[in-house]
């Protein structure tokens, strides 16, 4: 009898872990927005880090946080980096690795706490008219095993979409003004 609660047990403890071997490791997330602003305007002002204070989900949580900020807003290798005790903030950086010029800014996220992780985002814009712009925020990430298991009990994709598109929205707000 103890024989089989112990193997039960053992059953049971290592489920998750099983499970776990089949359920996704990686996520994109991509968001869209339409903005009544030429391409180069809109371009101009998203290339700048600094300018996400402004629009961010995440630096809205916590307006108060610290930001640093090392090389030149809006060219490759400038890196804004932020530090807040705020559980959904916590501390990172982000360094622009590639810019095509009225299209696409490439950034290298690392983020240090409460999680480690590095992951690629994106902001792309594209003419509509003359006087719309398409703006698309995009980014994946990667949850290692055995934590990846997370994704049965929460939409990771679906929690980092609203806040990209909540973004977006402010972003479209600010430069219709």
């Amino acid at each position: 009898m103890l024989k089989k609660a112990f193997f039960l047990t053992l059953a049971v403890a290592a489920l998750p872990f099983i499970v776990a071997l089949f359920v996704k490791t990686d996520y994109t997330v991509e968001e869209t927005v339409i903005i009544e602003k030429n391409n180069a305007m809109v371009f101009d002002y998203v290339k700048h880090l600094k300018n996400q204070h402004n629009y961010s989900r995440w630096a809205l949580i916590d307006p108060d946080m610290k930001k640093t900020y090392r090389g030149v807003d809006g060219t490759k290798g400038f890196v804004s980096g932020w530090k807040s005790d705020h559980p959904d903030v916590g501390r990172g950086e982000q360094e622009i690795i590639k810019l095509i010029t009225n299209a696409r800014i490439d950034y290298e996220l690392r983020f240090f706490a409460p999680f480690e992780a590095t992951s690629p985002a994106f902001m792309a814009t594209q003419a509509i008219s003359e006087s719309q712009t398409m703006v698309t925020w995009g980014f994946k990430g990667h949850m290692d095993y055995p934590m990846n298991v997370m994704f049965l009990f929460m939409d990771i994709e679906q929690t980092i979409g609203d806040d990209l598109q909540a973004g977006l929205e402010s972003l479209k707000e600010i430069l219709e003004k």
